[in-house]
């Protein structure tokens, strides 16, 4: 169990900041000590409660050797020993290093992979799932870049999330989404498999990346809309190339201001995740672990239309409600993916 020690670290750090707000923090970073102080909250509140039934245990206990309390102590010990298992098991989870990029916005890149058109398709399906799953919770989407195909499918399209923890309910969709069903373009009936590509890439902040000026090309180029004679209409598109990564972003909305801010948060964003990515694979050296890999070259999920059914892979989850999941119900699948990933995390704590 966690030691009592760390317990009381904890929670004189939450009263610190709270007395810090309370008066006012004077030339402290208001903002930094106000996430710290709304992190830390849950975390005390799990200890406040393990420490009430530690407390009302001990009662109990002493009560035993009062012969008028004993039979009330023996009528309540059992109660209070059968919730300590799962109050440590909460503060466990409390406790659990928390990704810093869970409460972030995030960028979702999908873009068709082995299958032609109808990869195209599914990535579409993939959007349009993801943009219900976004209306269930709240949050706000935006499209940055998309380019459709003839047939109504998506070649590629990156989107912009914000909302209430937005990476930490997304960030397990890194992946290649497979699927299996008749194409509206097959006539013989046939089930075809094909697959996209989804990259979930929390925001980056100005804190996180700084980029030097002089490492990046930026080129103007001419909308592929209809354009007027300004120049903001016809030459309104960018493309920023960042030298050292290699990395290309492009926006080609009718701003050219627009489209510089644009571009610039998505190549913060990649760069950004390109250090996490670096950052997660010198930690996770000596394991493997596929949940919260965030690898993008791995089959994580198949959906089988025919069979109505979807499956997660990481976790050999089978649910048999596609329609729903097509209709943005994510909930259960993340749920799933979550649980097993604290448990993993539970695993090494205790280790």
């Amino acid at each position: 169990m966690v030691p009592i020690e760390r317990l009381e670290q904890i929670t004189q750090r939450f009263e610190f900041l709270e007395a810090k707000m309370a008066e006012g923090a004077a030339g402290e970073d208001i903002a930094a000590l106000a996430k710290e102080y709304s992190d830390l909250r849950p975390v005390v509140e799990q200890i406040q409660a393990y420490r009430q039934l530690l407390g009302d245990l001990e009662e109990a206990e002493l009560m035993l050797d009062d012969p008028d309390m004993k039979e009330l102590a023996e009528e309540e010990l059992p109660g209070l020993k059968a919730q300590l298992p799962e109050a440590e098991h909460a503060l466990q989870l409390a406790l659990l290093p928390r990704d810093e990029a869970d409460s972030r916005p995030a960028m979702i890149e999908i873009r068709p992979g082995t299958g032609g058109d109808e990869a195209a398709l599914f990535a579409g399906d993939l959007l349009r799932m993801y943009q219900r799953f976004a209306d269930s919770k709240g949050w706000r989407i935006e499209i940055i870049e998309e380019q459709q195909t003839e047939l109504g499918g998506i070649k590629e399209v990156v989107a912009h999330v914000k909302g209430e923890d937005v990476f930490a309910r997304l960030k397990y969709e890194s992946g290649v989404h497979r699927v299996q069903r008749v194409p509206e373009t097959e006539s013989g009936g046939r089930v075809h498999t094909s697959a996209a590509t989804v990259a979930v890439l929390p925001e980056a902040e100005d804190v996180d990346i700084q980029i030097d000026a002089n490492d990046l090309r930026i080129d103007t180029m001419r909308s592929s809309g209809a354009g007027g004679q300004h120049v903001n209409t016809t030459d309104s598109a960018v493309r920023i190339t960042h030298i050292p990564s290699g990395i290309v972003v492009t926006s080609s909305e009718k701003s050219q201001h627009r489209n510089r801010e644009i571009a610039m948060q998505v190549l913060k964003t990649r760069l950004y995740d390109m250090e996490r990515q670096r950052i997660d694979s010198e930690r996770s050296a000596d394991r493997k672990s596929q949940v919260g890999s965030g690898d993008r070259s791995e089959r994580i999920r198949t959906y089988n239309f025919p069979q109505g059914r979807m499956t997660d892979h990481r976790i050999n989850l089978t649910l048999y409600k596609l329609d729903q999941i097509m209709n943005g119900d994510l909930d259960e699948i993340v749920d799933a993916l979550t649980a097993d990933d604290q448990a993993r995390l539970l695993a090494e704590m205790n280790a």
